[in-house]
């Protein structure tokens, strides 16, 4: 097996697309939002990506049958506007630096093809503590893109994410801005403790705007239930002298994935 395998399933011919990635990071956020996308979207998977750069493992089926791990990518056909949009979703990111750059740079090579006119790549934000209202957050490759942004909600207050976007959704951002592909990163605000269904619909609400589409979040705000419920329990255990002063709150968990 070579370091990076792809995998064509189908070649379609598409008009003009958008880029939309959201893999596995802090939070969960961008694989949740594009793995509800392509539900919703019934995106049709068109490419397999297979890597070494990936954890030396298999995902076993609830069928009880293997599969290698990888990351996928879709494609949804639009009638208006005159785009089409490409996701990729997968199981993981690469395990290494090397890893995270060559598999991004791999997938802008085969996607260049397709001629996408723009990438939007979604992430978490993880803050430490537990958000009841997530802001989306963005970073753009152009101070246009930044204003147009801010028409949407997305906010992009100074000094945050301070410690940059780590990982494919920042490393498809600034690869892609060597080649002239212009691109946003959309972050929804997360504890980065659990799973976060809540941010991925706050990152999907904003998204569906900018491109013109109506999905339905029930599946998502069942899952935010969920954990609603969890944190509720763990706040029920926590001891009112346990909580950590102001001064002693960790930042640590400030950055993207």
């Amino acid at each position: 097996m070579n370091d990076i395998e792809i995998v064509y399933l189908s070649k379609p011919k598409l008009k003009n697309p958008i880029l939309i990635e959201g893999l596995p990071g802090v939070g969960n956020v961008g694989k949740l939002a594009a793995d509800h996308l392509v539900d919703e979207l019934k995106a049709v998977k068109f490419i397999d990506v297979f890597s070494s750069y990936f954890p030396p493992q298999v995902l076993v089926g609830d069928d009880g049958v293997v599969k290698l791990v990888r990351q996928e990518i879709y494609y949804v056909k639009k009638k208006s506007p005159n785009h089409d949009l490409i996701i990729l979703a997968g199981d993981y990111q690469g395990m290494s630096p090397e890893g995270q750059y060559v598999l991004s740079d791999r997938c802008l090579d085969v996607l260049e093809g397709y001629n996408i006119r723009r990438m939007y790549t979604l992430g978490g934000y993880g803050v430490g503590r537990m958000v009841e209202k997530p802001r989306v957050l963005g970073a753009a490759t152009d101070t246009k893109l930044v204003e147009e942004m801010k028409k949407y909600g997305i906010v992009f207050p100074k000094g945050e994410p301070g410690s940059g976007i780590i990982g494919a959704s920042g490393l498809l951002l600034g690869l892609g801005k060597l080649r002239d592909i212009p691109g946003v990163c959309i972050m929804g605000e997360t504890s980065g403790y659990f799973a976060d269904p809540k941010s991925a619909e706050a990152v999907l609400e904003i998204l569906t705007k900018i491109l013109s589409i109506k999905i339905n979040y029930t599946k998502l705000e069942k899952k935010a239930a969920q954990i609603d419920k969890i944190t509720a329990q763990l706040k029920e255990m926590e001891s009112p002298t346990s909580s950590p002063s102001p001064d002693s709150r960790s930042d640590d968990l400030r950055y993207i994935g």
